[in-house]
């Protein structure tokens, strides 16, 4: 079955274009031109991908991803932000909301499709597993793509689940972020170190007990991050 993206953007030369050249690619497109049809599209049916423009007619598509990732309908729904606005911290605030990834106008339509690709690579069943990591109260679903902290399910978005898994993988061991960003085998963000920096915090706010003061996900200054094997001695 072809994997279906909905198009959220009120461009619609830009829309035609792209649905044209992505249903060539195999997939099945919808398009919306504002944030009431896309709405509307999420309830009446499931997508494998929303590609979200930040400017939108009736309303911004910033506090629309902020919705979506407190609603527990939608909340892991994979996410690529389009923007005229590409400076850095755009990007990070769009990161911080819940996208799993942005890509600035203009842009190649071959790097959407193969940020497109990447992002369902990581969602799709390939990449689960059996498997499911404890350490103490900490639980990650590789099948369920889900984490858990003394059963309760945090809602972490899928870029950030990746990002974990490749850290727990590995425990004690320090990943820089050059490593990293191949361990998620091409995952398209920009690889501006930022971009870790600022999933790395949403998953502490979610994991740790202080995320002020980590011991799960530790920061090695200058050299990286690593996930501590024992968060005390009681585990």
């Amino acid at each position: 079955m072809n994997s279906r993206l909905l198009l959220l953007d009120d461009d619609a030369r830009l829309t035609g274009m792209l649905g044209d050249y992505l249903s060539a690619a195999g997939y099945e497109v919808e398009v919306a031109g504002s944030l009431t049809d896309g709405k509307a599209a999420l309830e009446g049916e499931a997508f494998d991908l929303l590609v979200l423009d930040l400017m939108l007619p009736d309303g911004d598509g910033l506090d629309f991803c902020r919705q979506l990732r407190s609603d527990k309908r939608w909340r892991r729904q994979p996410v690529l932000m389009l923007s005229a606005r590409g400076e850095p911290m755009d990007r990070i605030v769009g990161l911080e909301l819940g996208a799993d990834d942005y890509l600035a106008k203009p842009f190649e339509p071959r790097e959407l499709l193969a940020r497109i690709k990447a992002l369902l690579r990581r969602t799709g069943p390939e990449l689960t597993g059996d498997e499911v990591l404890r350490f103490g109260r900490l639980e990650i679903d590789l099948a369920a793509r889900q984490v858990r902290l003394s059963g309760e399910v945090c809602d972490l978005t899928s870029h950030q689940f990746d990002l974990l898994v490749v850290l727990a993988q590995s425990p004690g061991r320090v990943l820089s972020r050059d490593q990293i960003m191949d361990a998620l085998k091409g995952h398209p963000l920009e690889a501006f170190d930022r971009s870790i920096d600022v999933h790395i915090s949403r998953i502490r706010a979610l994991i740790e007990d202080d995320p002020k003061n980590p011991r799960r996900v530790l920061t090695v200054r200058g050299a990286g991050y690593v996930f501590a094997r024992k968060q005390d001695h009681g585990e």
